[in-house]
């Protein structure tokens, strides 16, 4: 999965400067690969009832849906995601960037984003020390979970460019 994850990633330059809003809608891909697609409700390693591509919100046990459903959930969740970004970053980012950084928010959640060393230190332009705090974010109930490190590797080649 890593192999396919980290080929379909391709460095993004455009800049897209911090008070364009919305600054872009990230190609969804990363996210689809990394949450995978599951028509029927499950409970996720955090225990919530999970559906689609990740989705949380009205998720519920024995929920079903369609793949066209999943992608409208994923799309509406996307708004929050956005909304996230756009009131917590202050500095300018790359598409590539902007991308890597949903997937992370999509994936953590908005409080966790808002209090986490990595927006600190991308608010302060340190994009380096930014990149290297995304491998932090790999667990799920304190346990160290392959799928998320294969994420964050993922997202971290995004940022970077």
């Amino acid at each position: 999965m890593i192999k396919k994850l980290l080929g379909l990633l391709k460095p993004k330059k455009t800049p897209v400067e911090a008070s364009e809003s919305p600054w872009i809608v990230p190609d969804l891909e990363l996210i689809k690969l990394s949450e995978g697609l599951r028509l029927e409700s499950y409970l996720c390693p955090a225990n919530k009832w999970t559906i689609g591509y990740g989705h949380t919100s009205t998720a519920h046990k024995s929920m079903k849906i369609t793949k066209k459903k999943a992608n409208r959930l994923l799309v509406k969740d996307l708004k929050w995601v956005k909304d996230t970004v756009d009131n917590s970053v202050g500095v300018a980012l790359t598409a590539g960037q902007v991308e890597a950084i949903y997937s992370l928010v999509y994936n953590i959640g908005g409080s966790a984003w808002r209090k986490s060393t990595l927006l600190r230190k991308l608010n302060k332009e340190d994009y380096d020390g930014a990149s290297a705090e995304f491998n932090r974010w790999n667990k799920g109930s304190g346990v160290v979970l392959a799928g998320l490190v294969t994420r964050r590797a993922a997202e971290t080649k995004l940022f970077k460019g």
